[in-house]
């Protein structure tokens, strides 16, 4: 509550305790020598912990204490602080607030903070835009020069194998890649250069094509290619190639519900396949399905050919006389494959040839993706490029960017191959 101000008592004489007036040299009572007496010491009051003194009330704000060692603590009673230590409630002037003396505990913030050491890692290559081919892809996997999204692995891809080339790309229309290749080259045991390719061609009206292709490429591609090394004719070679992709294909009807991706309603895997084999003078293909293999010489004076007839529909009613090429190709059934690779075809029956040509050319192996595009044998010609031969992964690139250009309906694979094969050197041998 609040309390009247009281006023200051009188001083008293040390001697008689009689009241004197300030000032006064003697006592009036005893007549004590005032003069002789200390003068009592300054007050210095505590300055409370709920905040400074309030304004106006005549107290004036005590002096901080002065930089140094702190003062001994009182010697009765010695408390906590007898041992040395600074007493509880001592701290230094900087850990003390400017205005209330009230104790803030903070940790000391540093005057520098530590920077993460760099990567030492090296930078992984820039990698190229598959649409522009000069632009940089970001890390959100698009390109920085012409905002094309870049495609999942299997979308595109590009192989080169000594003079054999191939590039797949899933196209513009289809939500995956359901072809797959096998590209190799290799010595055969008189020293003969061999290169080869393996284009295969999913089913898509069948469980699990993109996987029935993916086998059966890696089966063609690993028995061929061991069957040159062998010393194997490569007819021979060819025909027992594409026996095991079958197998490899087969296979994969017996495997678990689960890896069937939950549809056992649908039919068997399947996918069709076509390959090619080059040595210094002789041309092998082979054949399941509507996929093909054209030859087109560097010479564009010579005429280029279709080295393949398709197992297919329209195929059947031009081998029959039933209609003309051009009917029967414009036919909806026209595409509709009377022989393909899978546990649920008709009787296998690999078709294989031998050429010999009597010039240099390329040698180009693709799915229908490529070839409704360019059917015919001089279409082809037309979009190969002249140096596809010198040139063959550019080769096979034109050829995906004419189909993608003409709409890109398909998933479309090309493989190029320059004829005769150029030497790779004695024992060389790339895997496809």
């Amino acid at each position: 509550m609040s309390q009247m101000p009281r006023q200051a008592a009188l001083p008293k004489c040390p001697s008689c305790a009689e009241p004197v007036e300030p000032g006064d040299l003697f006592c009036g009572a005893c007549g004590y020598d005032l003069s002789a007496v200390p003068a009592p010491p300054q007050d210095h009051p505590t300055l409370p912990m709920t905040g400074a003194a309030a304004p106006g009330n005549g107290t004036d704000r005590p002096a901080p204490w002065p930089a140094g060692p702190a003062p001994a603590p009182p010697a009765d009673p010695p408390g906590p602080g007898a041992d040395g230590a600074a007493p509880h409630g001592r701290e230094d002037e900087d850990e003390r607030s400017a205005g209330s003396g009230v104790r803030f505990d903070r940790r000391a913030e540093p005057d520098e903070y530590p920077l993460q050491a760099p990567d030492p890692r090296p930078a992984a290559p820039a990698r190229l835009c598959v649409a522009c081919r000069t632009g940089r892809v970001d890390d959100d996997g698009y390109c920085e020069n012409c905002g094309h999204a870049q495609p999942r692995e299997r979308d595109h891809l590009e192989r080169e194998a000594g003079p054999v080339a191939a590039v797949s790309d899933r196209g513009l229309r289809h939500h995956r890649n359901e072809d797959a290749f096998a590209v190799g080259h290799t010595t055969l045991p008189d020293g003969t250069p061999a290169a080869l390719a393996i284009v295969c061609d999913g089913v898509s009206s069948a469980t699990r094509p993109d996987a029935a292709s993916l086998a059966a490429s890696r089966a063609a591609g690993d028995t061929l290619l061991a069957g040159l090394e062998r010393g194997t004719h490569p007819q021979a070679a060819m025909h027992e190639a594409i026996v095991a992709a079958a197998h490899a294909v087969n296979a994969l009807a017996g495997e678990p519900a689960t890896a069937r991706e939950h549809a056992p309603h649908q039919n068997a895997p399947a996918c069709t396949i076509v390959g090619a084999v080059v040595t210094s003078g002789l041309l092998v293909v082979g054949w399941v399905g509507d996929s093909r293999v054209y030859w087109v010489p560097t010479d564009r004076s010579a005429p280029s050919a279709r080295l393949t007839e398709d197992d297919s529909w329209a195929a059947q009613m031009v081998a029959a006389g039933l209609m003309s090429e051009a009917e029967a190709y414009a036919d909806e059934r026209a595409h509709a494959i009377t022989g393909w690779l899978g546990a649920d075809a008709y009787e296998l029956e690999p078709h294989t040839a031998c050429f010999q040509p009597d010039r240099p050319g390329a040698v180009v192996v693709c799915t229908d993706g490529l070839w409704n595009y360019a059917e015919t044998p001089q279409e082809m010609s037309e979009v190969v490029p002249p140096d596809a031969a010198t040139r063959p992964l550019h080769g096979a690139q034109v050829l995906v960017g004419h189909a993608l250009d003409g709409g890109g309906h398909d998933n479309v694979t090309v493989a190029v191959l320059p004829f005769p094969a150029p030497p790779q050197g004695a024992g060389s041998a790339g895997r496809p």
